[in-house]
């Protein structure tokens, strides 16, 4: 028997907390009956999501994938233009992990192991990721120093941790950071009286976009896909055990 958060999350439908999300708004039902937070379920149940069926993938599949500008990161809104899943158009049910606001582009890690989602989601791991920005008028190293170092956000009451910069041209930098608070770059820009007008995340760990066109993806295989199940200290599905500690 397994958790209905975790059920759902190896099924690839979303991350666990995603899932409580969609259990508490009534959304999820077990055997005909609405799912509530905590019950156990397991493979002989009848799970089903917005009245879809829910079920363990046999195979794992991992992608990097290029969102577009206008593509917003959610499984279902009524209110998107378009939505990831409807844009990514993957013949096997496959969820993010990590969003990307809609006026952002880039990478997105998309696949239906949501161990790994879990894993790479969870903040203390401090997993990097990293962005290319344009803003709208020319950069001083003081502010960039000021954005390396951390800033408070008064309406989060949250300060960023101190992070990467490396200015790339007059109105243009790199920065690489380890956690993820809502719309994070584009606050720490205005904090210094910038605007950001294009925002493109570039790597997710060792995963990089490497000229993906807006749109596009490519499964995940090989080193590439080992070094990053290795970084989240998990087994590669289908590979064997994995021995030197994992570092999580």
């Amino acid at each position: 028997m397994t958790r209905i958060n975790k059920f759902l999350a190896e099924c690839g439908v979303c991350s666990r907390r995603e899932a409580d999300r969609l259990i508490e708004s009534g959304r999820v039902s077990v055997n005909g009956k609405t799912a509530v937070s905590g019950m156990q379920v397991s493979d002989t149940d009848d799970v089903e999501v917005d009245k879809n069926p829910a079920g363990r993938a046999a195979e794992k599949v991992v992608l990097a994938y290029n969102k577009p500008v206008g593509v917003t990161c959610t499984e279902k809104d009524r209110h998107a233009e378009m939505t990831i899943i409807e844009a990514l158009q993957y013949p096997v049910r496959l969820t993010y992990a990590g969003r990307l606001d809609r006026e952002s582009d880039g990478l997105m890690i998309m696949t239906n192991d949501g161990e790994l989602i879990q894993r790479m989601m969870k903040g203390a791991n401090r997993h990097e990721k990293e962005y290319a920005v344009r803003v709208d008028k020319e950069l001083t190293d003081s502010a960039l120093e000021g954005m390396s170092r951390g800033v408070y956000f008064k309406e989060l009451d949250k300060t960023t941790r101190p992070c990467k910069l490396k200015k790339t041209g007059k109105y243009t930098f790199r920065i690489i950071l380890t956690q993820g608070l809502n719309r994070q770059i584009r606050r720490m820009c205005e904090c210094f009286g910038y605007r950001v007008s294009s925002l493109t995340r570039v790597r997710i760990m060792n995963i990089e976009l490497r000229g993906l066109k807006a749109g596009e993806y490519r499964e995940l295989h090989g080193e590439e896909l080992s070094a990053l199940y290795e970084a989240c200290g998990m087994n590669e599905p289908g590979k064997g055990k994995f021995i030197n500690g994992g570092g999580q």
